[in-house]
């Protein structure tokens, strides 16, 4: 059965939640010890992480929750065409020459010059297509996957394709759809085996906001959305040699300051009513935005994970704890709920182009002229 197509799925002009996955081909392995050939490329993941890090400061896509895997990556995330709406022509044009540099044969190694971004900006056309693309899923995902095939295939010293076809995406059509499907993702190394609870699950957004909750930092791979002198960047490229060049790079890092808490660049989790609605486009320069996309707090949300990877696998009745049953209540979702939509997220919702109660997907499926989604049925809500 053929894929939905994407124009079905999620419109960049307007703001939606994507469960993003993507996967090797064959018997790649993206990341971890591959048990054919015994390489370990465990390294690769933080190279990963760091690389969506760096995206999530140039494009306007908000990361909610993440985990890297041995052989794919899910990424959920919120595209943001109100903030991109926000951004001026000169800002656009260098966001996209740092990411896509174009006549750079390496983008870590040449930075886009002032006369660029000033040709660029007074291109009216090609800014306002800039500016679609930069809220855009299929460009992220385009950004954060070829770099990383290019580089795998490069050290595994073969050609051809490193994924598997272009990402799946799955809409996520309300806040207990999105809730499930995050613990799903953060849980995700736990249900391969690779860590006990959550707060060893390195790789996964889960392990990011925890381990910043307790004062981690780390080194900000966000881009310096400055552009370089034209005069400079002549004398640069005439005298230049690799070793001025990485000294280059190392006096830009320590430009952008000490470094972040190590959540910093995800979407925060809460939201806060109190914000003013709007953009709320962020002023750090490594994300897109500051609104968060769960009405619980950090806290809750990892006490509640933590319970979750506890139950999931237990049968029987499974009674949330007191402080934490408000928070369920109003997305109309009970503890044993919740467990069954995190422990079978892929059968309810696998096969389907969205993930969500009975009540959001039919709504989703009319808005798609669509008379059914697979999983529509599969989850309704408890009654009041």
């Amino acid at each position: 059965m053929p894929r939905v197509p994407r124009a079905e799925i999620f419109d960049p002009n307007q703001v939606c939640i994507l469960h993003l996955v993507q996967r090797c081909v064959r018997r790649s392995f993206l990341a971890g010890v591959d048990p054919v050939s015994g390489k370990d490329f465990s390294f690769r993941r933080e190279w990963i992480r760091a690389r969506m890090e760096r995206l999530a400061s140039v494009f306007a896509i908000d990361v909610l929750s993440y985990a890297i895997l041995s052989n794919h990556l899910h990424v959920i995330a919120r595209n943001r065409p109100d903030v991109v709406k926000t951004w001026s022509n000169e800002q656009i044009a260098l966001r996209w020459l740092r990411v896509f540099p174009g006549c750079h044969t390496d983008e870590f190694l040449g930075d886009p010059t002032e006369a660029q971004v000033s040709a660029l900006a007074n291109n009216q056309e090609r800014i306002d297509l800039i500016r679609r693309r930069l809220s855009d899923f299929s460009w992220f995902m385009k950004a954060l996957c070829e770099p990383i095939a290019r580089v795998a295939n490069r050290q595994d010293q073969v050609t051809g394709h490193f994924w598997e076809g272009r990402f799946k995406a799955q809409a996520i059509t309300d806040e207990a759809g999105l809730l499930a499907c995050s613990m799903y993702v953060d849980l995700n190394p736990i249900r391969a085996a690779l860590a006990a609870s959550p707060d060893e699950a390195v790789n996964t957004s889960a392990y990011d906001r925890i381990r910043a909750s307790q004062g981690a930092k780390i080194d900000s791979s966000a881009v310096e959305l400055v552009a370089m002198p034209t005069q400079e960047a002549g004398r640069i490229r005439r005298t230049s040699t690799p070793d001025a060049l990485r000294k280059r790079q190392a006096e830009a890092k320590k430009r952008r300051g000490p470094s972040i808490a190590r959540d910093a660049w995800l979407s925060p989790l809460p939201l806060n009513e109190r914000v003013p609605l709007g953009p709320q486009a962020s002023k750090s320069g490594v994300r897109a935005s500051d609104k968060g996309f769960l009405s619980m707090s950090v806290n809750d949300y990892v006490t509640l994970l933590r319970w979750v990877a506890l139950n999931a696998l237990n049968m029987g009745k499974k009674v949330i704890p007191k402080d934490l049953q408000p928070v369920l209540r109003g997305m109309k979702l009970d503890g044993e709920m919740l467990c069954d939509m995190v422990k079978n997220f892929k059968k309810y919702f696998g096969r389907g182009s969205a993930a969500g109660m009975s009540g959001s997907m039919k709504q989703h499926a009319a808005s798609r002229d669509r008379h059914f989604i697979p999983g529509q049925r599969a989850i309704s809500p408890i009654s009041e």
